[in-house]
């Protein structure tokens, strides 16, 4: 099955943003398209919309002006639903309400042949409950673009349980002729990205929640360390608080009140604030005119040991060997194997978060995940109350040795940036062996659809598979709320590989 001819007419019904954006995508591809919208005189003041932002392409020099000229004679606004006859593919892109979209679809397949492709933008809402109203539920199929659409590249093509494949397929390739990058997966709650960037959020909130860190804090922490382009507060006010909390109460709900899918309480009380985010001036952050950006805890500067001593191999942190020999400070090895962690000179311990607090130990001081230590500008650090003062002095003189800022944080089983990705792991992990996507997949999407640096996998792969399962059985034996606890798919993720490593 292949993608649909330029020839066919493509219509798009709701001309919101996300409505003018799939228009658009598909008007530059080259196929005729016909907007409606059941408003008057929205289909055409959205053309109007359209044709300017044409306009602005050619500014760019993105498209010649003729080839605009093309376009604007092949965009066609209707009154009526009538007008719609003979379109190929429609795509609706109304109100997030499954009795408004499953009336919609109703009255369209009175309209269209029955080979015609009918797609929903619903981010939120279930494909196969949306088709389920359709008296041909078998060429229905998701085609979630993001938003702003000319310019994200990534389509999530959503298969309901009643989709062929057939009808799934040439979405995929009609997608993929439109200059996208489409990921093909089943009808979950949140399909895979919103689905997997849940412990995003979750997990900064959390952190907040117990006064871990306060919300500029975290959000360095997870730019300048964990390679993220925004960090959670951040982003949720660039978004709408009211629409992420919303996506996040969809997804738990869907998911019959999972724990894992757990809403936070503090952005609710954000919501019922009124404090939106960057739309009404204020969320986490004060968006106002001459507000001040809070700064995110720095520690002072300190000395930094004049030896450490490596016992262990440190694993995925084997690096910052080489980063504190070349700082000039020396490292003794270990004559036994004793475990993963550097013996600072007070003869406290630093050791990469694992999911366990400083307060279970003597003398210990947890440093975070960082997507490369070598380029990270900022890594946090936690200890406990008794853990003494120059064991803290030591562990952040050393890293602002490597030429890093340091914030020490609250003592938080997993920190941020490592319970964040274990997380993320685990779920996407999940994801796959419910047959929601594949792995590739699921890498793609997260990379290009929430710009992560790293895709799941490609996080376990460079921490060890048995990395993420390790971290949370820690974090689930220090807070058994369930929130925390393994899946058995990453159990049987990590299981697997192991058999397969031990096999002569």
């Amino acid at each position: 099955m292949t993608a649909l001819d330029l020839s066919s007419p493509v219509a798009v019904v709701g001309t919101g943003t996300m409505g003018q954006g799939i228009a658009q995508v598909a008007l530059v591809a080259g196929h005729p398209v016909r907007l409606y919208d059941a408003a008057p005189g929205l289909a055409r003041k959205a053309a109007d919309t359209i044709g300017s932002r044409l306009d602005r392409l050619v500014e760019k020099e993105r498209l010649t002006a003729d080839e605009r000229d093309a376009a604007r004679s092949r965009l066609t606004p209707v009154d009526d639903l009538s007008g719609l006859a003979g379109c190929s593919l429609v795509v609706e892109a109304v109100v997030e309400r499954l009795d408004v979209k499953q009336e919609l679809l109703r009255a369209l397949e009175d309209v269209v042949t029955d080979d015609c492709l009918l797609a929903t933008n619903t981010s939120s809402l279930s494909v196969t409950s949306i088709g389920g109203a359709l008296r041909v539920p078998g060429r229905f199929v998701g085609l979630h673009f993001f938003n702003p659409a000319p310019l994200l590249p990534l389509v999530e093509v959503v298969s309901g349980f009643a989709t062929d494949v057939d009808a799934a397929t040439r979405a995929y390739e009609t997608a993929r002729a439109w200059g996208k990058t489409p990921v093909a997966c089943a009808d979950t709650p949140g399909f895979i990205v919103n689905r997997v960037a849940r412990p995003f959020y979750a997990e900064a909130f959390t952190v907040y929640e117990m006064q871990g860190a306060d919300p500029a804090t975290v959000d360095a922490v997870l730019r300048e360390s964990g390679g993220f382009r925004m960090g959670a507060f951040e982003l949720t006010d660039l978004i709408g608080q009211d629409v992420n909390e919303s996506v996040t109460h969809s997804v738990w709900q869907a998911f019959f009140q999972d724990v894992r899918f757990r809403p936070s309480l503090a952005q609710r009380r954000l919501v019922e604030s009124g404090r939106l985010g960057r739309k009404t001036g204020h969320g986490w952050y004060d968006h106002r005119e001459g507000a001040e950006r809070p700064e995110p805890h720095t520690a002072d500067p300190a000395e930094p040991p004049a030896y450490v001593v490596a016992e262990g191999a440190l694993g995925s942190v084997a690096e910052l060997l080489d980063l504190i020999r070349e700082a000039g400070i020396e490292v003794r090895e270990a004559e036994e194997d004793e475990g993963t962690r550097l013996v600072l000179p007070s003869g406290g311990q630093l050791v990469l978060a694992d999911g366990q607090l400083s307060a279970e130990f003597g003398d210990v001081v947890h440093f975070d995940l960082a997507l490369d230590y070598r380029k990270a500008t900022r890594i946090a650090l936690s200890h406990a109350a008794h853990t003494s003062a120059a064991t803290v002095a030591q562990a952040t003189g050393l890293f602002q040795a490597l030429g890093k800022k340091v914030s020490v944080i609250g003592d938080v089983p997993g920190m941020i940036v490592a319970r964040t990705v274990a997380r993320i792991i685990d779920l996407a992990v999940d994801a796959v062996a419910q047959g929601v996507a594949t792995e590739e997949d699921v890498d793609t999407a997260m990379r290009l659809g929430v710009n992560y640096p790293l895709g799941p996998f490609e996080w376990s792969r460079r921490l060890g598979r048995g990395w993420a399962g390790a971290l949370l059985d820690e974090m689930h034996e220090v807070d058994p709320c369930g929130r925390y606890a393994p899946s058995l798919a990453l159990l049987r993720y990590a299981c697997a590989t192991d058999q397969r490593e031990d096999t002569p």
